[in-house]
């Protein structure tokens, strides 16, 4: 990839686009082309080709989507579901009728099967029924991955899709009311350290395991298949999608306790096991995307340090 090309980052506001928005500019990408939502409706078919046929870009990468934790994807059902599927047809549309050289679409682990055998590999994409507080998310995330899949086999379009773990980090989302687990504790063991709270209370058992993954990793993974990896290096595997992770899980407890020691929490801890637990396990085969050159650098302590103390620094906002 030219590092003069145009370069278009589908959702560069969010946590994953400003990742790999630095990581670009820091590894001498000069032609970084973004939108924000208010410049350009994703959902917008005219508009979405509009915009390609005036910044011809020769290389996509779809950060852009509504996402959010369990109680926002229950509650938000046809939103995610509709939003998430006018963004990527869009995109993945516009950029086959443009020319893109090459897409890359990002998905999440939803999409396997709340039952999926451990660890989860590419395979095990739609052999059984999926989690139903995000079924509608990962039906349109699934979508995403076919469409990406049926414009390279109809039309040798160079589109493929990664599909990364539970992603956390600097620019995370922390409402309380539409953010992942870890960036919501995050903010809870803060909140209750700075009012002195005597505990803090956590949906669920505690008991479900998931893998994490520092963002900055994940915005690395992209830009080594910027830069190295074409959608036949992925189909040929007899694959839809590359899983890219950290390999390592833990229990939500296990995470909640290494939040208390990391925001300096000296309270207690309690579960509500009145609240969904979600899929229980959630650990994905990485190997694949090893043997291409792809793994996680950053340890979860670290990594947490690292959101922390951006989170501290940014809260007002």
């Amino acid at each position: 990839m030219d590092k003069i090309a145009p370069i278009y980052i589908a959702g560069h506001k969010g946590m994953v686009g400003s990742a790999l928005m630095r990581r670009l500019e820091s590894q001498g990408y000069t032609n970084l082309v973004s939108q924000s939502s208010k410049q350009l409706d994703l959902r917008r078919q005219a508009c979405v080709e509009e915009f390609f046929l005036q910044n011809q870009p020769e290389a996509v990468i779809i950060c852009a989507a509504r996402a959010g934790g369990i109680h926002a994807n229950n509650t938000y059902r046809a939103d995610f579901i509709y939003d998430n599927l006018m963004i990527e047809s869009n995109l993945i549309k516009a950029g086959m009728e443009s020319g893109v050289k090459k897409l890359i679409f990002l998905g999440s682990s939803c999409i396997y099967p709340r039952e999926a055998p451990q660890p989860i590999q590419e395979e095990h994409l739609l052999t059984s029924r999926l989690e139903s507080t995000n079924e509608p998310y990962a039906v349109a995330k699934i979508a995403g991955i076919k469409l990406c899949e049926s414009f390279y086999a109809q039309y040798g379009c160079n589109f493929y899709s990664l599909m990364p773990c539970n992603l956390y980090g600097i620019n995370d989302n922390f409402d309380l009311k539409t953010s992942h687990v870890l960036p919501a504790l995050l903010r809870k063991f803060h909140e209750a350290k700075e009012k002195g709270s005597p505990s803090v209370e956590i949906w669920g058992s505690g008991k479900p395991r998931r893998e994490f993954l520092f963002v900055d990793d994940l915005a690395s993974a992209i830009v080594t298949c910027l830069e190295e990896i074409d959608a036949s290096d992925i189909y040929d595997l007899g694959i839809s999608q590359l899983n890219i992770g950290s390999g390592t899980d833990i229990t939500i407890e296990e995470l909640a306790l290494s939040i208390k020691e990391v925001t300096g929490f000296e309270g207690g801890i309690s579960f509500d096991a009145s609240k969904p637990d979600g899929t229980m396990r959630k650990l994905m085969d990485a190997s694949r995307a090893s043997q291409l050159g792809i793994s996680a650098k950053t340890s979860l302590k670290d990594g947490l340090k690292l959101t922390y103390e951006w989170f501290r620094k940014n809260k007002k906002n």
